[in-house]
């Protein structure tokens, strides 16, 4: 056997991409800061001049460059701009060595530190950590990179526990955060509190009355691109998904619900909606509403009338439409289907007619309903007379509208919001008070949701009295101020005073949001 000699490794530093040999090592160093704040600033602008300096000084490097991140999270590496540069760069065989503060400088995120720790060793190229003194080439390096990584990422967790908990007390305390450059409506004073927009405060008002009024939210976003009326992020699009957030969001009535998303990952920093995971804190009278109280109630009411309007005679659920003042409006008298708008053509002439809904769909295995197909202008020719003859008929009307009030005003509250609010203002000392006794916390908890919904129904209850009230009065005043009859259909007058039409095979039963009704024959 002969014999073996064993031959060293010499330890070699450098990019093995390196099309040439060259002495001197390329030394890139990488810079990164966490916050815009002013403080941070200054160290970022500090790190820069150390490593340039630093590297230039060494005879056996060549300087090549500074990559630096200027006000960037370090717990993953997705907008890392300049850290993807460099890491491109490294691949491509321009860098020989990386320097850098620190482990968390470089990454919190175990996983994404040793990824391209690996990454970069595979081509020779070592980081060197100043604050930890380790070198990613040295036989200890990767363990002790673990170890330190592994902190690190500990360190941002509890970071980011730090920040829960501040948030955590800042809605203790009823303060409200808003991004107020993306809220229409609203900007913030010198002292951080929320004051109206009066310009966007406008688009926002008009926003609801249209709503209310009867407009989609297809047709109002249409209506405000055509008036090139920006976002509240300053865009030209509307997306009917913008319109629903403004119609449902409390902080245009001055309230405040606090802690709807939560972050369910320090890492990823990913939010999703709070379904009740985490406590939500309510504040009530914020700041100054764009949209009263009563006005933001009936658009949410509307909002869950137009989900679904009704369920058919057939068991079939009938989804709200508003493209014409007739729709939802006219009902069959004989199987009390909707009736629905189409056009018909006969014998080569076009015109517009409405039909009951259960015949449109009948199948062969299903009698059809017989009731009549009515013109459209016979429909608006029956609006008008119903209207007519309320007028001509003043005092009999009028009397009829005075009992209607005074039986709407008769109605009281089986629930008092006053005095459920006094019951959950000491619900929340309680619950403070036994945070520790899981079994009162539940039945504390589930008090202050039960009653919750109690003041909640107590409130739509009190704004669908007083809807009621307003159309009652609305019919009142205009009997009061028509001083002639109508002589041409007016859509706006027939959306806003007609609840319902009734076909029937001789008459229609024309039935007014102020409870009173009239029979027009056919």
């Amino acid at each position: 056997m002969g014999k073996v000699m064993l031959i060293p490794a010499k330890r070699q530093v450098g990019n093995n991409e390196r099309k040439e040999e060259n002495p001197r090592l390329k030394v890139a160093a990488y810079c990164r800061v966490s916050t815009d704040s002013d403080e941070q600033a200054t160290s970022y602008d500090a790190q820069v001049k150390h490593y340039t300096e630093y590297i230039q000084k060494n005879p056996e490097w060549e300087f090549a460059g500074i990559y630096a991140d200027d006000g960037i999270s370090g717990t993953n590496t997705k907008k890392r701009n300049e850290f993807n540069r460099m890491i491109d760069d490294c691949m491509a065989g321009n860098i020989d060595m990386i320097i850098t503060k620190s482990i968390s400088r470089f990454a919190r995120n175990t996983l994404d530190c040793l990824k391209y720790i690996r990454q970069l060793k595979g081509k020779n190229i070592p980081v060197y950590f100043e604050k930890e003194s380790i070198n990613t080439l040295d036989a200890k390096g990767e363990v002790l990179l673990t170890i330190m990584a592994s902190l690190a990422q500990q360190e941002s967790q509890s970071l980011s526990q730090n920040v829960k908990l501040g948030l955590q007390y800042r809605y203790q305390q009823g303060k409200v955060q808003v991004n107020h450059n993306r809220f229409l409506g609203y900007t913030k004073d010198e002292n951080g509190h929320l004051i109206i927009d009066l310009e966007q405060a406008e688009i926002v008002k008009r926003i609801y009355r249209e709503y209310l009024e009867g407009s989609s939210m297809g047709r109002i976003a249409a209506g405000l691109e055509k008036d090139g009326i920006l976002t509240g992020a300053g865009n030209t699009k509307w997306h009917t998904s913008t319109i629903n957030k403004i119609l449902r969001n409390e902080k245009y009535m001055g309230d405040a619900l606090l802690q709807k998303t939560y972050t369910v990952d320090f890492l990823t920093k990913k939010r999703i909606k709070n379904n009740g995971t985490v406590p939500q804190y309510y504040v009530e009278a914020d700041h100054e509403a764009i949209i009263p109280k009563d006005i933001f109630m009936q658009v949410q009411e509307e909002l869950v009338r137009r989900r679904v309007v009704y369920v058919s005679p057939s068991g079939r659920k009938r989804n709200f439409s508003c493209s014409h003042p007739f729709a939802q409006m006219v009902y069959c008298g004989e199987c009390g289907e909707l009736y629905r708008r189409i056009h018909w053509y006969n014998r080569g002439k076009k015109s517009i007619v409405w039909r009951c809904i259960s015949r449109l769909e009948s199948t062969s295995a299903k009698e059809p309903c017989r009731n009549r197909t009515v013109n459209e202008t016979v429909l608006q020719d029956a609006s008008v007379k119903a209207i007519n003859q309320v007028l001509e008929d003043k005092d009999h009307f009028t009397n009829a509208l005075q009992q209607n009030i005074a039986a709407a005003v008769r109605q009281t509250d089986t629930l008092s919001p006053e005095g459920i609010q006094k019951r959950l203002e000491e619900l929340q000392i309680e619950l403070i008070k036994k945070a520790n006794n899981q079994d009162d916390y539940k039945a504390i908890t589930d008090e202050i949701f039960r009653l919750r919904a109690q003041k909640q129904q107590s409130e739509s209850e009190s704004t669908r009295r007083d809807e009621t009230l307003n159309r009652i009065r609305e019919l009142r005043d205009f009997i009061a101020a028509q001083p002639t009859e109508l002589t041409e259909f007016d859509e706006t007058l027939v959306k806003r005073l007609i609840q319902k039409i009734t076909v029937y095979a001789d008459k229609f039963t024309v039935e007014f949001k102020s409870g009173v009704s009239v029979d027009i024959n056919k």
